[in-house]
């Protein structure tokens, strides 16, 4: 059971009077029967709790059931502590849900629902961004609010870019990147006619998956913020896994972009965030990968006369 399960208790007490908890496998399972997914995180890890219960929130609005129902999260204070080294550390309570692998039936519904649903839901504001900082892995995001979408990628690339230089070693890299950063992504996304559309910001296989109690594709794991729609579906081509069948129903409701003969080009460059963003992580032949895509990018998309 997570230490400090008092927190849990008090939660959960106010909508089941009486109740108890016990360990359940990774879960926690109440007097009633009811579970639920269950976690503790130390100090540092308030904004990446923060942002991970924000995504979500935003996402069940937009799609309810396709992602865990949040319950509650926050940081552990002096009337929720079980021992004094809790205060400060951040919490979170979701539903649980018993997930199994996304089969080619659930990625049809899974690709309709991100085209109608999650995809159509737009920032309140008009902008670009989020408002809280999200985590893709354990790499925090430059969040913020932009008024465009270049600026608001071009902060995220930016911000990889900044993590790599002070890890030192990656000068040649960097600077392939800020050549796409000021060739590339004017060219490729200045011209984009789109609303900032609520996107899941990790969509790999590895957080997808089918609710084994309904059937139903359930998506978790998020990092989100409010950008183009076809940035989300990038990272599920790199590493495979999802069915084909979820890009064509995604496409047959939410089609292309214009120019739609640039769509391949914009997919390598928003590939290019999560190979950069892989090599911050975890080095390697992910630098490589970035590498071949930025030479792709730099060779065959031409250069926007200002």
């Amino acid at each position: 059971m997570p230490h400090a399960h008092r927190v849990f208790a008090q939660i959960l007490e106010k909508e089941q009077p009486g109740i108890t908890l016990s360990q359940d496998g990774s879960s926690l399972r109440s007097s009633t029967g009811q579970r639920y997914f269950a976690k503790i995180g130390s100090a540092s890890d308030k904004d990446r709790f923060l942002g991970e219960a924000e995504s979500l929130k935003a996402m069940y609005a937009a799609a309810p059931g396709s992602v865990p129902r949040v319950i509650d999260s926050g940081v552990i204070d002096s009337e929720s502590k079980e021992r004094d080294s809790d205060l400060g550390r951040p919490y979170f309570l979701s539903e649980y849900k018993d997930i199994g692998p996304l089969s080619s039936a659930a990625a049809k519904v899974l690709g309709r629902r991100l085209a109608t649903e999650l995809h159509a839901n737009k920032s309140d504001n008009g902008r670009y961004g989020f408002h809280v900082p999200t985590y893709c892995g354990a790499t925090r995001q430059d969040n913020g609010w932009f008024e465009t979408w270049p600026e608001c990628f071009d902060a995220l690339i930016g911000g990889l870019v900044d993590k790599l230089m002070a890890q030192g070693g990656h000068d040649g890299l960097c600077k392939q990147a800020n050549q796409v950063r000021e060739r590339v992504i004017p060219t490729l996304l200045g011209p984009l006619d789109i609303e900032p559309a609520l996107l899941h910001g990790d969509l790999w296989s590895g957080n997808t998956g089918v609710d084994r109690s309904t059937g139903e594709p359930v998506i978790f794991d998020p990092s989100s913020y409010y950008g183009h729609n076809e940035a989300d579906l990038a990272i599920g081509h790199m590493f495979g896994g999802i069915p084909e069948s979820f890009y064509a129903t995604y496409h047959e409701y939410r089609p292309k972009s214009e120019p739609k003969e640039q769509f391949d080009f914009r997919q390598d460059l928003y590939q290019l965030y999560h190979y950069l963003n892989h090599t911050v992580l975890f080095g390697g032949g992910y630098a490589g990968s970035a590498r071949r895509k930025m030479d792709v990018l730099l060779r065959e998309v031409p250069v926007t006369e200002k």
